[in-house]
């Protein structure tokens, strides 16, 4: 758990350093404000993350992406949020040299990932879905889908993410939590490995995500389930 309030705190600093401290005029700090609630995360931990990074002499964190290939080609995406980027990309570099991969250039991977953002919602009353679904299309939303507990996922192009999130807030919609996704592109087959890639990816993957400076990692590797199905 701590390792999420230290990623959700990350991006608070982020947000507050680009709009300021007030979530009425920061909409990604609203947006972070609801993953903290939704994450359990005390308030008094969130009140300090926003007041400390008003401080200026707080950490100034830079949102770099990293590209790489892991063992069997599977490509590799790795989102960090840094204070130092000599130390996080000698460190990224050295995972993936030590398990068979390759760090590549910006931009590698951009044609293997598509970007997306994502809100989980609360249906309020008199919610009626295809009224729902035909406003957030007008807002660039692409699909739509509704879990066991009743909540409405909207997932849509990352260009989209304002548009929809201002939607939402305008109209009354609780958002539960929203975040930023790197979707394998379905148009380019995922990639299939055996038990003993499978178990070299795995130990990369653990590495990256241990990692401080590492908000999130996406790979285009087939899941168990999906070869199971086949």
């Amino acid at each position: 758990m701590s390792r999420t309030f230290t990623k959700i705190g990350k991006e608070i600093t982020i947000a507050v350093k680009s709009a300021g401290p007030d979530p009425a005029g920061n909409s990604r700090l609203r947006a972070l404000l609801a993953n903290a609630k939704a994450a359990n995360m005390p308030k008094d931990t969130v009140d300090r993350a926003i007041k400390k990074a008003t401080d200026k002499d707080a950490s100034d964190y830079k949102e770099i992406l990293y590209e790489g290939y892991g063992p069997a080609k599977v490509a590799i995406m790795i989102e960090t949020a840094t204070d130092n980027n000599t130390r996080t990309v000698a460190n990224i570099r050295s995972y993936f040299t030590k398990h068979g991969g390759t760090l590549g250039t910006s931009g590698c991977l951009s044609f293997v990932f598509d970007h997306k953002c994502m809100f989980r919602v609360l249906p309020k009353d008199g919610f009626d879905m295809d009224d729902f679904q035909l406003e957030l299309i007008d807002c660039g939303a692409e699909d739509f889908d509704q879990d066991e507990d009743g909540s409405i996922i909207i997932t849509g192009p990352f260009e989209s993410n304002s548009a929809i999130q201002n939607y939402l807030e305008e109209n009354g919609y609780e958002i539960e939590n929203s975040e930023f996704l790197r979707v394998p592109n379905p148009d380019i087959p995922r990639k299939k490995v055996s038990d003993e890639q499978r178990e070299e990816i795995d130990k990369l993957l653990e590495k990256l995500e241990d990692d401080d400076d590492v908000q999130n990692v996406f790979t285009n590797m087939e899941d168990d389930e999906d070869e199971a199905e086949e």
